[in-house]
């Protein structure tokens, strides 16, 4: 570990319930939250599913609703339509299934909620995903309109329990779990070397990367190995626990920006950059790069096994391949500047230097 720096860290009193099967146990888990007539957020492939027919089931009564909006990027047109039938059904509670997306809406039905009666939703969060979105309490929206996706959020807006069930994953395409496994690769790095983590996020975040390095081969190479499926949740749990004591950097936040403004999957989109950007940020901190290689296998090369990894699990090496343009090259590193996760990168990050991160990703 680093040497100590000054640090806050700051607990949470978050439910979170691990294991196959724990799916089971959600209609309890909402009544100790205290909620009784809940809204579920899912997708509409979600909501068809029958993992999805079991969870409201489990729910039983508490259901007042099932809301099957939820798409990627969270379009500031879903939140709306979300938060406009969570006020007609009059819930206090919200039950996030699927995702990201999901969990990020469900998270933004609660803030809206809360800023608009002044009474918090109790909001459980089931993810199907390796995101990570269940822990923290930020959540992105993409504006349909400008492709600009914009972060908000607060202390007190994680979700108060979530379930991670393994057996909720199995069904998981590959290339999703690839992309969000690497999505949950970019959170354990970017939290072990950022300048504002605890000692308690390293650990974590360091976690999360060597899980994800030892399992996320498996689960591409057999979508059923279910030990792998649950080391690949368990690494989605080690950094987003990470990402409320520590920030995301460049990686994340040119991501984000990318997702929003090509349409393209966040996941995808950091898969293909985060070598780029862990190549630029590992000069400024060599020690924490080395520590963060050394869990990935390789602490001579950070970068290097990043990339490998990437190839390793089938998924494009550059944007160009994933039908990104130039000129979203320079809209992104424009956007880039007034983001909070590139602000947060241990080696500041210009325009000029964004634009250059992009291009060696393009």
């Amino acid at each position: 570990m680093a040497t100590p720096v000054r640090s806050i860290h700051r607990g949470s009193a978050q439910l979170i319930v691990f294991g196959p099967q724990s799916v089971e146990e959600v209609g309890g888990l909402v009544r100790q939250l205290g909620a009784r007539r809940v809204l579920v957020v899912t997708t509409a492939g979600r909501a068809a599913s029958e993992p999805g027919a079991r969870l409201v089931q489990r729910l039983g009564r508490a259901v007042a609703g099932v809301f099957e909006g939820a798409a990627p990027l969270v379009p500031t047109t879903a939140v709306q339509a979300a938060a406009a039938e969570a006020r007609s059904l009059g819930i206090d509670g919200v039950v996030s299934f699927g995702g990201g997306s999901s969990a990020d809406l469900g998270k933004a039905v609660c803030w809206f909620s809360e800023h608009e009666t002044g009474t918090p939703l109790a909001h459980l969060s089931v993810p199907t995903t390796y995101s990570g979105a269940s822990l923290t309490a930020q959540f992105a929206m993409t504006d349909p309109g400008s492709r600009r996706t914009s972060v908000a959020g607060e202390a007190g807006l994680t979700p108060g329990a979530a379930v991670f069930d393994p057996v909720l994953t199995l069904d998981v395409p590959a290339g999703v779990s690839a992309q969000t496994g690497m999505s949950a690769l970019a959170h354990g790095i970017e939290c072990a070397w950022s300048p504002t983590r605890t000692p308690e996020a390293e650990v974590l975040a360091l976690g999360c990367v060597r899980d994800v390095a030892a399992a996320l081969p498996d689960v591409i190479d057999d979508p059923f190995d279910i030990e792998a499926r649950g080391r690949m949740l368990r690494a989605s749990v080690l950094g987003g626990r990470a990402l409320s004591n520590a920030a995301p950097g460049v990686g994340h936040g040119l991501a984000q920006l990318l997702a929003g403004r090509t349409g393209m999957p966040h996941g995808l989109a950091s898969a293909v950059v985060l070598a780029h950007a862990v190549a630029f940020t590992a000069e400024e901190v060599p020690d924490d790069a080395a520590r963060v290689g050394d869990a990935l296998g390789d602490p001579d090369d950070v970068a290097g096994a990043v990339d490998r990894l990437r190839e390793r699990l089938g998924l494009p090496s550059s944007l160009a391949d994933c039908g990104v343009r130039l000129e979203d090259l320079d809209a992104v590193a424009r956007m880039s500047q007034g983001h909070p996760s590139v602000s947060a990168n241990p080696r500041p990050v210009s325009e000029d230097d964004a634009r250059a991160i992009l291009a060696a990703a393009y």
